[in-house]
């Protein structure tokens, strides 16, 4: 063989001085930075990792195509090659779905879920083994399981739109639509899923007391969120594989919010690229922000930033209520059904591979983000008075109270009762209107929203119904009839209880005693 040189500014290398490949197929190309010392790069320091691009090999067909085990797994995506056999336990929709295209070019599968980018910053590097000969893939036929990634078109078995009229309509709409991964991913809460239903149980105990004999003829929904204008005290909360309920995903989300002047949060991983959901707003004043889970490194949590900065987001969610991932009994059901029996339990091994999840994040770290940018802060995912206080202390623009909506620690506590429990412990903070104030959590009708913003939030979000909305073929048609439902109940209910705007609705409208007994009374500021 030859000796072969890869030319660089600093150095050329020969595969003389690693070793030759045992086999002509596994030649590789070598991707590779300025050596730092200027000088000839030793094999040690050419593959440490700072100094390393990448090594790329030409996989074939039929050399993919022997590891389609839980033994080993690879599969091809977008031209390259993966080992995710590490990775199989943790996989959100269970093993069974990567068995499905392992050893095979899975790209279509993927990309019907996924964000082209997500593999690249889920899977380690060394999971990267080379790019794939597609002239030595065999073409096959690709499977049509329409109903796992929400792309079928209306059916006469789904109601007619017109038909939908309140939102947990969309949710037994999806229920029938949606594959048993997608139900399992989207409904699923933490454990024994007392906080899902306690985020519903908190809402009916709080009753309204309406004032009568008032001018209700113009009513408005209108408000400001973190200084820009929308047409309802409500926004799109961050929610990830959106591709299960409708190809189109979050553009849906997108192009229905802006025309309805609705502020959207795009969640951290979507599934497709920033850019592409930005580019789809469909007004020029339309407000979205950015959920960022910061990220371990820090170089890339500031890459992100600067990703949002120039995409022309209005603000960033730091979560902070997932330090680790909770336990979601639906989801690990569905996942033991494909791994078998004999899998073995992920436990803190899946804790420690997920790369979304930063277990070491601390207050200072958003310090570090607040003199890293100039756009608004929230931290999301804040379930005490204590941390609201904190909060405010540190700077940040807005709180947002969330249990993650009952996903992360089963029994923590309903977002609206820490709502009051911080007018309890920490008045000043509503009363002086020092920091907005969010809220989630079961919100699914007018009367949840007006309960929220009496007791001094400043807008909620919707989740679980944004998602729900789209399936059943109804896509961004569908968003917009769930927005458009929301606002209505909204409206009538201002009128009812005696308000014509935001700022009219106050704490005296709202009965709080039964809730008021569940609130905790030990807090020390």
């Amino acid at each position: 063989m030859s000796r072969r040189y890869l030319r660089s500014n600093a150095f050329k290398y020969s595969y003389s001085e690693a070793g030759y490949p045992e086999r002509p197929q596994d030649i590789v190309t070598f991707r590779c930075t300025r050596n730092p010392s200027g000088t000839q790069a030793s094999a040690q320091h050419f593959f440490q990792s700072s100094n390393f691009c990448g090594i790329m090999r030409t996989i074939s067909g039929a050399q993919l195509a022997e590891h389609k085990s839980r033994q080993s797994c690879w599969l091809a995506v977008h031209g390259k090659v993966y080992d995710v056999t590490g990775f199989i336990n943790d996989h959100p929709g269970g093993a069974g779905l990567l068995l499905k295209s392992a050893g095979k070019d899975a790209t279509s599968a993927y990309q019907s879920i996924h964000n082209p980018e997500l593999i690249s910053e889920t899977l380690p590097q060394q999971a990267l083994l080379g790019e794939v000969d597609t002239s030595t893939i065999p073409v096959e036929q690709q499977e049509s399981d329409v109903a796992s990634i929400g792309q079928q078109e209306a059916q006469s078995e789904y109601p007619a739109l017109s038909s939908i009229i309140n939102v947990d309509d969309f949710e037994q709409v999806a229920q029938r639509y949606l594959s048993p991964e997608g139900w399992a991913y989207y409904s699923s809460s933490a454990e024994d899923e007392t906080s899902k239903q306690d985020n519903a149980r908190l809402f009916r105990m709080l009753k309204l007391r309406p004032r009568v004999l008032r001018d209700v003829r113009a009513i408005t929904t209108s408000t400001k969120i973190l200084g820009s204008d929308s047409s309802v005290p409500f926004f799109i909360c961050p929610t990830g594989l959106a591709k299960y309920a409708h190809a189109k995903a979050e553009l849906n989300l997108a192009s229905a919010a802006g025309a309805e002047n609705v502020h959207q949060i795009i969640p951290t991983s979507p599934s497709m690229s920033l850019e592409q959901i930005t580019e789809a707003r469909s007004s020029p004043i339309q407000t979205q922000y950015l959920q960022v889970y910061v990220n371990r490194d820090k170089e890339k949590a500031l890459s992100l930033i600067r990703r949002a900065e120039k995409a022309g987001v209005k603000g960033l969610f730091i979560t902070v209520d997932s330090p680790v991932l909770g336990k979601r009994e639906k989801d690990d059901r569905l996942k033991a059904l494909s791994l078998g029996s004999s899998a073995p339990n992920a436990g803190v091994a899946k804790i420690a591979s997920s790369t979304l999840l930063n277990p070491g994040l601390k207050w200072q770290d958003l310090d570090w983000i607040r003199s890293a940018t100039k756009l608004p802060l929230v931290v999301k995912g804040v379930q005490t008075v204590e941390d609201a206080v904190l909060a405010y202390k540190h700077g940040l623009d807005a709180i947002y109270l969330s249990n993650h909506g009952g996903r992360s620690q089963d029994t923590a506590q309903a977002p609206i009762l820490t709502l009051l429990e911080i007018r309890k412990h920490a008045p000043e903070l509503i009363k002086n209107k020092k920091i907005e104030i969010y809220v989630d959590g079961n919100i699914r009708r007018g009367t949840d929203v007006i309960k929220c913003l009496a007791l001094g939030a400043t807008a909620v979000g919707i989740g679980r119904p944004c998602l729900y909305s789209m399936t059943g073929g109804y896509g961004e048609e569908g968003v917009k009839h769930m927005i458009s439902i929301l606002k209505s109940e909204l409206l009538v209910n201002m009128g009812l209880i005696g308000a014509t705007s935001i700022d009219e609705l106050v704490p005296a409208m709202i009965n709080t005693m039964r809730a008021e007994m569940e609130v905790f009374g030990g807090v020390k500021l």
